[in-house]
């Protein structure tokens, strides 16, 4: 008798529902940002027909209640590679390679998601993971004794490292060991109130900076967000503080556009949570920074010109005078810099700034058999035969990434490490390569116009 097992997607849609209901748990202000985000998009659907019906055409309104990213830091190699495998159970792929030493952050990142349109659409969730680069620490021997630290630790219970071998030998996990599984894995997500180290230690990791003594002084990677999705991040950050949430200054990303590209995000201000550090005469007690709320709103996905163009842009407005991006003025400095950039959706596919999958109308599908399928597809959309949506940005930006961490760990910005990217040690630590979001996207498109092109023939 053949074994049943559970698809991918379910598992992930399971894990990521489990998580949600143990970080709710924990992080109370976490419900109210659920509840904020439902209304304001139950507001802009009803504001919005055209937008509701695009997004119902697209596949995309089903999925966004659901739709959540989460976010940990692990400290070695072998946390990450069993990571890898860890998601892979669940449909879960490394895709891009993300460097925020150079924005301060002494960590190297992927994010590991879905990558099939289908899978997306059956729950689009992600981890954005990054590996503390432990040679960004400058004092050697603080550097020895976190490595040390971080060797005798284990962050997963014996059971998740059993289904994750089981299902890499079998190809998949019936019903009842999916659901050990996902109660298994949680447990390297949890929150744990006590450190493992001494109160002395954790303060000199803490000044190395922040997010070492985070990711080497715990038992495991606890989730420290995760983020529903938003139709208007804007009304979101002006709802926080009616709802009692501090919400950070400034919105990182692009600015407020009628096309909205790539990816805008905020927070509420992390949380200071008591911890126990242990010590020969006893607990100590203290606290610890860490865990935030966050809210994204996800944009079109820009191609590699269109996102050369936004890089420039933000660099433009973030180092006009040397003033950064907390300052007051940044917001202004930021629409600014950004006015160069096509804000309709013609322009931007004309000019091949972003990715669209193409759709026949009723128009198309009537002219099946014309001799049009060889047009130019522009040609194709103005006539009203092709329909263009924007395919959404499913990925992250490590200027963003750096901002939201840099403002929970104290707010201040600091300058970027002396040190280059470093891919290949980053893929040698995952044990596979990290995949090209820029190809996925363009794989996307290309089978979208395939098929218009088949369907007219």
């Amino acid at each position: 008798m053949s074994v049943r097992f559970v698809p991918p997607d379910a598992i992930r849609a399971r894990f990521s529902r489990a998580m949600s209901e143990m970080y709710r748990a924990e992080v109370p202000q976490y419900g109210t940002l659920l509840r904020l985000v439902a209304d304001i998009n139950a507001a802009a659907l009803a504001a919005d027909p055209a937008l509701a019906a695009r997004l119902d055409a697209a596949g995309e309104r089903a999925r966004l209640d659901e739709e959540r990213h989460g976010a940990i830091r692990v400290g070695s190699a072998r946390e990450l590679a069993t990571l890898r495998r860890l998601f892979a159970v669940m449909g879960m792929h490394p895709v891009g390679y993300y460097d925020l030493a150079v924005a301060g952050v002494p960590v190297h990142s992927t994010a590991f998601r879905p990558v099939e349109r289908a899978a997306l659409a059956a729950n689009p969730f992600r981890v954005f993971t990054s590996l503390l680069r432990l040679e960004l620490i400058e004092d050697a021997a603080l550097r020895a004794q976190a490595a040390a630290i971080l060797a005798r630790r284990e962050i997963f219970v014996p059971d998740t490292l059993r289904l994750i071998a089981q299902a890499e030998a079998e190809g998949g996990l019936d019903e009842a060991d999916a659901e050990r599984f996902v109660a298994a894995a949680l447990e390297t997500f949890r929150w744990h109130g006590e450190a493992t180290v001494d109160i002395d230690t954790y303060r000199a990791l803490h000044d190395a900076h922040r997010l070492v003594a985070d990711v080497v002084c715990f038992r495991g990677p606890h989730i420290n967000h995760l983020t529903p999705r938003t139709l208007d991040i804007d009304a979101a950050q002006a709802a926080m503080p009616r709802h009692g949430i501090g919400a950070k200054a400034v919105i990182e990303g692009p600015p407020a556009r009628r096309v909205p590209i790539l990816l805008r995000q905020t927070s509420f201000k992390a949380l200071e949570e008591a911890v126990r550090f242990p010590g020969a005469d006893g607990a100590t007690a203290g606290t610890h920074t860490a865990r935030f709320g966050e809210i994204e709103q996800r944009g079109l996905a820009l191609t590699p010109a269109g996102r050369a163009r936004y890089d420039a842009l933000l660099a433009q407005a973030r180092e006009a005078d040397g003033a950064g991006s907390t300052d007051a003025g940044y917001a202004g400095r930021l629409a600014t810099a950004f006015a160069a950039f096509p804000d309709d959706e013609a322009t931007l596919r004309r000019e091949r700034l972003g990715y669209f999958r193409y759709a026949l109308t009723d128009a198309g599908r009537a002219a099946r058999g014309t001799g049009l399928a060889d047009r130019p597809l522009d040609a194709l959309v103005e006539a009203g035969l092709v329909r263009a949506d924007p395919i959404v940005y499913e990925d992250f930006l490590p200027v963003s990434a750096a901002g939201i961490f840099q403002s929970n760990l104290g707010g201040e910005e600091r300058k970027a490490y002396a040190a280059q990217a470093n891919r290949a040690a980053f893929e040698a630590a995952l044990g596979a390569p990290v995949a090209d979001e820029f190809a996925l996207y363009e794989a996307e498109q290309a089978a979208s116009v395939a098929a218009v092109r088949d369907g007219l023939r």
